[in-house]
């Protein structure tokens, strides 16, 4: 169906931005990009401002409470990208396939399949066996002379934290995707959740005081490539929100198809240390990914 190769897409892309987050931070902080990707972003589906018109005024608001759920949810996720591996980010990311599976049947009222229980299972016993891993996030001595013998870097508990809580948010906005997509266009989602999203980071620069080196981030090659995929990603989901037989709990299993994409880049992208066991993790949960979208 239509929808499920949207999803895929999606997933895939979003792997890929993981990667474009992790190369924009090594060379501004966390904040020039956030600001800069979410402006230039805006300015890519500006165009498209004619065909966004015409909202009832609680959909305004609607679309004002998920654009600052993102803006949370970002700001958490890339300063966790920014201190961890990419392919240990990669599959914590993947636990929000839980989170968003439990807001569909509640909200949603949903019901899942046996296939979906199956499925869910298998996830859960894929992040369990990435969190219970010798040396895996271990505190110290021991993990620090793990990093020096050249093993996986030693990564603190605040930043897997972080991870965990971009990944609620996630949910959270995707559930609120897809109760948009009801009644509103893809386009008119996509023009007013970044034009807000752009408002709320600029108003936390000004708010904070943060210095913002506007030459340094616009030189930044990365943050235009992800501005660019972004976009495409997000119409993609927003168009399968819109389709009437999309579930969001099967949505949320296709999406996390990127993490493959994530793990293979920390591996030979960013020569981290660990992969295989991650890599392992993650076709654990793949399996539960393919097993609930039967």
């Amino acid at each position: 169906m239509l929808w499920i190769l949207l999803v895929l897409l999606y997933g895939i892309l979003k792997g890929a931005r993981e990667i474009l987050k992790k190369k924009a931070l090594e060379k501004n902080s966390t904040i020039e990009v956030l600001f800069m990707y979410t402006l230039l972003s805006f300015l890519i589906v500006l165009p498209d401002a004619g065909n966004a018109m015409g909202l009832e005024a609680r959909f305004y608001f609607y679309i004002a409470v998920k654009s600052f759920v993102i803006f949370l949810a970002w700001i958490f996720s890339f300063k966790a990208i920014k201190k961890m591996p990419i392919s240990l980010y990669g599959v914590l990311d993947l636990s929000r396939v839980m989170f968003a599976m439990l807001l569909g049947v509640i909200v949603l009222h949903e019901v899942l399949s046996k296939h979906q229980i199956v499925g869910l299972f298998f996830v859960s016993a894929g992040l369990l066996l990435l969190k219970y891993r010798p040396g895996s996030l271990r505190h110290g001595t021991k993990g620090r002379a793990a990093e020096r013998a050249g093993g996986e870097p030693h990564v603190r508990v605040v930043y897997v934290l972080m991870a965990f809580a971009a990944c609620v948010l996630n949910a959270l906005s995707g559930l609120l995707d897809k109760i948009l997509m009801r009644e509103i266009s893809s386009a008119q989602l996509q023009f007013w959740y970044m034009l807000f999203l752009v408002l709320f980071y600029l108003a936390y620069i000004l708010i904070s005081k943060t210095p913002v080196s506007v030459k340094s981030v616009i030189r930044n090659q990365w943050v235009w490539m992800l501005s660019i995929l972004f976009v495409i990603a997000d119409r993609a989901l927003f168009v399968a929100n819109g389709i009437p037989d999309s579930r969001i709990t099967v949505m949320t299993l296709l999406k996390q198809a990127g993490c493959v994409v994530t793990i293979l880049a920390g591996r030979y992208l960013f020569k981290e240390k660990g992969t295989t066991h991650k890599m392992i993790c993650a076709l654990i949960i793949i399996a539960g990914i393919v097993v609930g979208s039967i």
